[in-house]
């Protein structure tokens, strides 16, 4: 790489300024070698970036913090968290760094965020570090979760650091660049509660809905109704989530924001064969944060945001809980409607189609692929088919083919539209025994394998001549999977 300028960018420090008492000013660690393994040129550009001046040497050591632009005040942020369901009051960014916001060229502020930059005091007993593999794990499925439509964090890129870090063994260091709306989270407002200053949530709050909730600031209880904006912002996107089979893996407070953006791709993954149990997570022993769960844990941290927010709804205690209770009982309702409506689209049935006919379709189907273990991707592509008549490949999918055969009868009672169908239903999603082959050729220096999935995975909806592979199942032989955080 040839030295040169570093990218001309202006960087904000608002988050920094406003909320200092959260922010910890910190820098990160120097980099022995960077190497650039993969750059997101749309997103850079999309942020008003020259993605080629982030190719040479300045840009890469801005890409890890190294190399300072005009405006940028790096800050550890400070947050709580119930995680697995144990509150820790204080756990905050441990080995990553907010290195400011930046406006794209929408006019939008967006996060520019490290993770895996070095200690910070909130680093615990960790080494604040990260490798190859997690950073490029976040970067295929957050860019695969923007390219299926659903809200996320965003990657920029990953650098290869030339440091080597211990984990089982010695494994090549790396540090990610994430965009993101902000970096607010359920855990943040624990944290600003938990140190008893109003003053504090209450500048918090303020921030949040000028930055992501501003109708919120009209209404009569403007807290209340960021509340509310949360929570449909979440029902919205974890019923996007499961209508695709993904599972987070580490739904603890500190990773649900308030922007309802998906953050932290450590142990996630999609399912193979549908399961209502499915854990992919090694440290989630007893399945809290299984699929079948997602939208329950969603409601109990929401739960702990409105306990979090009770000063600022009521002055009186026991009113501000009756508002938080009453608006919490919308999740329900609206994960619900988000949920079916989707659910519609992916079976090709049309709104005039009664509520309950489509919902004992819905419960016989899942019943039906959870008892013979049918690929939740493949099959609801395949039934795209057999909208046109073919419905050979998705019934070669079931054992039980008398009771397959009779619910297809029902469905195709109700005209299903195979291009509502083939407009919702991913031909390429990131399977796990693919992100594994790639991320472990990139641990051993090969980017192709990461560089083909990419190409498969940003264009799920599009099938291609070629990619077939990366449209089917996992074999037998790569058998049950578990992911790590990567820490």
């Amino acid at each position: 790489m040839n030295a040169a300028p570093p990218p001309t960018l202006m960087l904000h420090d608002r988050f920094a300024r406003e909320l200092a008492e959260m922010a910890v000013p910190w820098q990160a660690e120097k980099t022995p070698d960077p190497r650039l393994l993969v750059l997101n040129e749309p997103l850079a550009a999309e942020l008003g970036f020259d993605p080629a001046s982030l190719r040479n040497t300045e840009g890469v050591r801005l890409l890890t913090g190294n190399s300072l632009p005009r405006g940028a005040a790096p800050v550890a942020q400070a947050y709580a968290g119930h995680q697995f369901g144990g509150f820790s009051p204080r756990l905050g960014d441990g080995r990553a760094l907010l290195l400011g916001e930046v406006t794209d060229v929408e006019g939008r502020l967006r996060d520019i965020h490290l993770k895996g930059s070095g200690r910070t005091p909130f680093a615990r007993g960790g080494d604040g570090l990260a490798v190859v593999g997690p950073m490029l794990r976040e970067y295929v499925v957050s860019e695969a979760m923007h390219a299926l439509g659903i809200p996320t964090t965003r990657s920029l890129a990953v650098v290869a650091t030339g440091r080597s870090v211990r984990r089982e063994t010695l494994l090549p260091g790396a540090v990610l660049t994430r965009v993101a709306s902000s970096h607010l989270r359920v855990g943040s407002f624990q944290y600003a509660r938990g140190t008893g200053d109003i003053d504090l949530l209450r500048r918090l709050a303020d921030h949040a809905i000028t930055r992501h909730h501003p109708s919120a600031a009209e209404s009569e209880h403007p807290y209340l109704a960021l509340f509310e904006a949360v929570l449909a912002a979440q029902a919205s996107l974890v019923a996007k989530w499961m209508l695709v089979g993904f599972v987070h893996g580490v739904m603890n407070t500190d990773n649900m924001t308030i922007s309802g953006e998906t953050i932290d791709y450590g142990p996630c993954a999609f399912m193979d064969a549908f399961d209502p149990a499915a854990v992919f997570s090694s440290i989630d022993g007893g399945g809290r944060y299984s699929y079948g769960n997602q939208p329950v844990i969603a409601e109990w941290n929401l739960a702990r945001l409105a306990e979090a927010l009770l000063p600022l709804f009521h002055e009186d205690q026991e009113q501000a809980v009756t508002l938080a209770v009453e608006s919490l009982d919308a999740f329900r309702e609206q994960y619900g409607a988000a949920w079916s409506a989707g659910m519609r689209d992916k079976l090709g049935v049309a709104d005039r189609v009664d509520d309950q006919v489509t919902s004992r379709l819905v419960d016989d189907l899942l019943a039906l692929l959870a008892e013979n273990r049918v690929d939740h991707t493949l099959f609801f592509r395949n039934l795209g088919s057999a909208a046109r008549g073919a419905s050979e490949a998705a019934r070669a999918m079931f054992i039980d083919l008398a009771a397959f055969d009779a619910w297809t009868a029902r469905w195709r009672a109700l005209s299903p539209d195979a291009e509502v169908m083939d407009r919702v239903n991913p031909v390429y999603i990131p399977r796990n025994h693919l992100v594994e082959e790639a991320l472990t050729a990139a641990t051993d220096g090969e980017l192709d394998p990461l560089n083909r999935l990419l190409r498969a995975v940003t264009s799920p909806y599009d099938e291609r001549p070629g990619l077939e592979r990366y449209a089917d199942t996992a074999p037998e032989c790569f058998g049950s999977y578990r992911t790590y955080c990567g820490t």
